[in-house]
């Protein structure tokens, strides 16, 4: 009785009692919004640890983000990351457009604020309007 009334007033909500009680919130509490075709982490101070990539045909990669050697942007290209063992490529377009205040892709890749990245399908491609953030390939 008197360990559950003790851990009732020693460990915060959310806090990861496994990283010594630091205030880390656990996977399932970090909030990240479905933009389509990425996954932005919605907390001011949320940081992903790595980025998953996603391919239509269902395989995934995750890379942890410190392995990231170099973001490139070129508009007629698409994102390139460079990683030790070779390089990634996200082609499609809109890839550094405002997806809504302060939101874009590339720019959220350089603060690790992207959880996942995904191709699109063939419908959600032909359903998104000019203006939207769209993955055509991932390349690895």
């Amino acid at each position: 009785m008197t360990g559950k009334i003790l851990e009732r007033y020693t460990v915060r909500s959310g806090v990861n009692a496994m990283n010594g009680g630091n205030a880390v919130p656990a996977a399932d509490e970090i909030d990240v919004d479905d933009l389509g075709c990425f996954g932005w982490l919605r907390g001011i101070r949320d940081r992903a640890l790595s980025i998953e990539l996603r391919k239509a045909n269902g395989n995934i990669v995750a890379i942890p983000y410190h392995a990231i050697e170099r973001f490139e942007f070129d508009p007629s290209e698409g994102i390139t990351l460079s990683l030790a063992g070779g390089k990634v490529c996200v082609k499609g377009r809109n890839l550094n457009a405002e997806m809504r205040p302060t939101v874009r892709l590339f720019e959220g890749m350089t603060r690790h604020r992207v959880s996942w990245v995904q191709e699109a399908d063939s419908r959600a491609d032909a359903a998104a309007c000019g203006a939207d953030t769209v993955i055509h390939a991932i390349e690895w």
